[in-house]
């Protein structure tokens, strides 16, 4: 049987001029930002990658062009952060762990909303061995986060809510400070229960100013449209018993099926794509 080809074969990555992460960084580490997301169908993924070619580079470390993601969700008992997103209302907030795979680098996160709807992102690096829990360092810094946003929520009510994976491609317009990343095989899993996104799909996400950026105008016109889709949000819809039905679980459910009943330690990490550059 003939090997899938990488995420990053599927792209089209090898076509993109290179850029280190102090690079991308420097030109485009957006804290205070507003995303656009949109559910495209590979192929005009590849075609958008093709298309911002000559504007765009793509995060290169040492040859290697996607990156794995494992990412923790903490919530509440009543899921008062996912319920947050779901009704809109304007103080919304999510805390996560984050793990590298392949780098085997670790953060806690929050993410915030401000008055004007944009995202306000926090984050503190932590020890690999940190991730999937709140504890020390962690759990200070996110209480004083919270509390800054005036979020009335400690991380001693916090708990692992569920885990979401996937492969990740960032590009960065060098010159302009804006970012487009392009996540694949994602997988959300909560207890026994698991969902993943149909692997002929892509989320994309812009990542800049009020503005659209060129990439949105490029995406419009491939036909794509914006999509109000927060992988959090997705997991716990699809796969927590009981919660009310939304617009969010009604458009996961064209894209995303079922996995089999495996408890989550069990699931193995996603497929660490090491594949250089060409």
């Amino acid at each position: 049987m003939t090997a899938a080809p990488s995420f990053a074969a599927g792209l089209g990555l090898s076509a993109l001029r290179g850029a280190t992460l102090a690079e991308v960084d420097a030109a485009a580490a957006l804290q205070h930002r507003t995303d656009r997301k949109y559910l495209v169908p590979l192929d005009r993924a590849r075609l958008l990658v093709d298309r911002l070619a000559d504007s765009h580079h793509v995060l290169d470390l040492a040859g290697r062009r996607t990156t794995s993601y494992l990412s923790t969700y903490f919530d509440t008992e009543g899921l008062e952060a996912w319920r947050a997103h779901v009704q809109g209302r304007r103080r919304r907030w999510k805390v996560r762990t984050r793990l590298y795979a392949e780098d085997g680098l670790c953060r806690a996160e929050v993410k915030t909303k401000d008055g004007r709807g944009a995202t306000v992102k926090h984050a503190l690096g932590i020890p690999a061995d940190g991730y999937g829990q709140l504890d020390g360092s962690a759990a200070e810094f996110v209480d004083e986060v919270l509390r800054g946003a005036d979020i009335p929520v400690t991380t001693a009510a916090l708990s692992p809510a569920a885990e979401i994976r996937y492969v990740r491609a960032a590009l960065a317009d060098l010159d302009h400070g804006t970012r487009v990343t392009l996540d694949g095989r994602l997988t959300c899993h909560h207890r026994d229960r698991g969902a993943g996104l149909d692997p002929g799909h892509v989320l994309v996400e812009t990542k800049g100013g009020a503005r659209p950026a060129p990439a949105d105008r490029l995406l419009l016109s491939l036909g794509a449209r914006p999509v109000s889709l927060s992988k959090y949000i997705v997991g716990q819809s699809l796969l927590t018993p009981g919660l009310p039905d939304n617009d969010v679980r009604r458009l996961a459910r064209a894209h995303f099926t079922a996995l089999p009943a495996v408890p989550t330690e069990s699931h193995p990490a996603p497929l660490l794509e090491r594949t250089p550059a060409a």
